[in-house]
């Protein structure tokens, strides 16, 4: 051990850490010993929490990442995006999940936070499923005024002649609609509520929030066991939760005046008119509920990671690095979403200062 001339030098070991957390190999340095190279293994992990929505993204991305990157470890805690920024914004986790964009007031609380910027990384198309439980109705169809009127409490019966009209041609029972919602703080129903004021005249302006009928349950996984079990409910969750769950899904009508049933492709077709809101490098994007795609289904949701703009933690960059390359989008219609289309895909990158 004598002849570890390095051993006396701890400054000099930091700043080989520190150089290899930049260049994304955080937790590994490259050592020498009497010229022979000496690699010496450390552990090290972020958190991140937040949208539910991502969660199947997520999972998937954490696994794959730590298999590539044995030593670092990413740990996200699914609780919803409300509750996500208000964990960014108290500095208990190094990023967060969110389907929606933070509020005035957040941005300046998140941008004190980073001693920067805060920004908006889209990351995941998620499309918001329309799970229903009607066992002698396999194919239910919803235009947006409909839609709107069963969630806000005003058509109660699966047999009304509103419903009928949409589904012309099929028997429906003249049972009670149970329509279920989200009860915590949550990006998906901010989404959801977009859509229906958009498209359907929703009474009430967006929110995270619930705010009219129904029975409310925490998380996506909480609508989705209450649609399993609980006979002429309808809720809303996002695609991948109902499909794991095997639950019949409703077609929208979309402004192209067509129903159209949920899959990965056309939540992407949704995409046309989309575009950009957020300032200078943010990535907020705003989608046109109303798009004439013949085939878009119309109700998706962006998720995104909000995170410093200076890069302060080089493992969330290589992190985030990962999850918008290639191989972070390409497994992503597996898991019930849909990658993000490639212009935007680029714009990510650049901010995480990917050049290729």
């Amino acid at each position: 051990m004598a002849n570890l001339r390095w051993a006396a030098w701890p400054a000099l070991l930091a700043a080989l850490i520190l150089a290899a957390c930049i260049v994304g190999l955080c937790g590994i340095a490259i050592l020498t010993r009497d010229d022979a190279p000496v690699r010496t293994r450390a552990s090290a992990s972020i958190s991140g929490s937040g949208s539910t929505a991502q969660k199947g993204a997520m999972d998937a991305w954490r696994a794959e990442f730590h298999r590539t990157h044995p030593d670092l470890r990413v740990d996200y805690r699914a609780n919803g995006s409300g509750a996500g920024i208000r964990d960014f914004l108290a500095g208990t986790t190094a990023f967060a999940g969110s389907d929606v964009a933070l509020q005035p007031r957040e941005q300046v609380l998140a941008d004190r936070r980073c001693g920067a910027r805060a920004v908006h990384l889209p990351m995941v198309v998620g499309p918001i499923a329309l799970p229903y439980n009607l066992p002698s109705v396999p194919d239910l169809r919803l235009s947006p005024t409909t839609l709107t009127a069963i969630f806000s409490g005003r058509i109660t019966r699966w047999d009304a002649r509103e419903i009928a009209a949409d589904n012309v041609g099929v028997r429906l029972p003249p049972s009670r609609i149970r329509p279920i919602h989200r009860s915590d703080d949550s990006g998906t129903t901010h989404n959801f509520t977009s859509y229906l004021q958009a498209a359907g005249r929703w009474p009430h302006p967006p929110s995270r929030k619930w705010t009219d009928a129904g029975r409310g349950v925490a998380g996506s996984d909480g609508v989705t066991q209450l649609v399993q079990y609980v006979e002429g409910s309808i809720g809303y969750v996002e695609y991948g939760f109902a499909s794991n769950a095997r639950l019949r899904t409703a077609k929208v009508r979309n402004a192209a005046g067509r129903f159209v049933a949920l899959s990965p492709e056309s939540a992407t077709e949704a995409l046309d008119g989309a575009r950009r809101a957020g300032e200078n490098d943010d990535l907020v994007v705003k989608f046109d509920y109303l798009t004439k795609a013949k085939g878009a289904y119309p109700i998706i949701l962006v998720t995104y990671e909000i995170t410093c703009s200076n890069n302060s933690d080089p493992l969330v960059r290589t992190f985030l690095t990962y999850t918008a390359s290639d191989a972070g989008q390409s497994y992503l219609p597996l898991y019930g979403y849909a990658p993000l289309p490639q212009e935007l895909l680029l714009r990510v990158r650049a901010q995480l200062g990917v050049t290729s």
